[in-house]
């Protein structure tokens, strides 16, 4: 019995794990085709046209910074400075987003805050790849289904610092281009993707965790009456067989003798 539940929760558990790989890819591949969802997918989308050198609506994605879309897209960047979508130039631009760093484009607060969230997303990635494949083996093993709850319980860790810092960053540079009358807006898709992935990795993590505890002592407490009883029963088994010969032969002592 509670080797089927383990098995049902190991099941269930890789294909949480398998949506979550899904939805990251999604968030991290957006921008690349010109295809549903990808082309949907983005972090943050404002109107810069009233900025110099910037597209007339910019949008910030994993890799790249593309118009609207998703086309029109710059050379893909890893964890790119969210100034470069006026890199051409400054004119027009919030003060709050401008400093020294991404060659004079953005300021130390949104640089640090976003290439940290880039690299958590793709730690996160990696374990939970990890994860998919030790965890295909938790069904039948509690030892697999032990090291996939850490694995994936590594992987949540970073994507949590990940969407957290992606969060926090693209609501204030949305509420800045707000306050400077320029239209912004969140990214639905990439968002909802993102956290759809940590609620599936937290959900394989409590079940893989779970599967690993489920049945363990009880089986082995279980064994041991049995086996004690066989063991009692074949000892007596011995006894009585060693008495009856015993009284049988002294009774044919008795009869020679009589």
């Amino acid at each position: 019995m509670a080797a089927g539940i383990r098995g049902a929760m190991g099941i269930v558990s890789l294909l949480l794990i398998s949506g979550s790989l899904v939805l990251l890819f999604f968030v991290i591949l957006s921008g690349v085709k010109n295809t549903t969802p990808l082309n949907k997918t983005y972090f943050l989308e404002a109107d810069t046209s009233s900025i110099d050198g910037a597209r007339a609506v910019s949008r910030w994605t994993y890799f790249y910074i593309c118009g609207a879309g998703n086309t029109d897209c710059g050379a893909p960047v890893p964890d790119l400075p969210l100034g470069y979508a006026w890199i051409g130039g400054q004119e027009g631009v919030p003060g709050a987003l401008l400093g020294s760093l991404g060659k004079g484009t953005t300021s130390k607060y949104y640089y640090y805050m976003w290439r940290f969230g880039w690299v958590f997303y793709l730690l996160a990635l990696i374990f939970d790849v990890f994860a998919f494949f030790t965890a295909a083996l938790a069904p039948c093993s509690r030892l697999a289904s032990g090291m996939a709850g850490l694995l994936i319980s590594i992987a949540l860790f970073w994507m949590s610092l990940g969407a957290a810092l992606m969060t926090v960053t693209f609501v204030k540079m949305r509420n800045v281009f707000q306050a400077n009358n320029i239209p912004a807006s969140l990214g639905r898709y990439a968002f909802g993707f993102t956290w759809g992935a940590w609620a599936a990795m937290f959900l394989a993590t409590i079940l893989l965790f779970l599967g690993c505890g489920l049945g363990g002592r009880s089986e082995t407490v279980s064994s041991k009456p049995a086996f004690s009883f066989r063991g009692n029963k074949r000892r007596g088994s011995v006894r009585r067989s060693f008495v009856e010969n015993d009284s049988s032969s002294a009774r044919r002592v008795k009869d020679e003798y009589a």
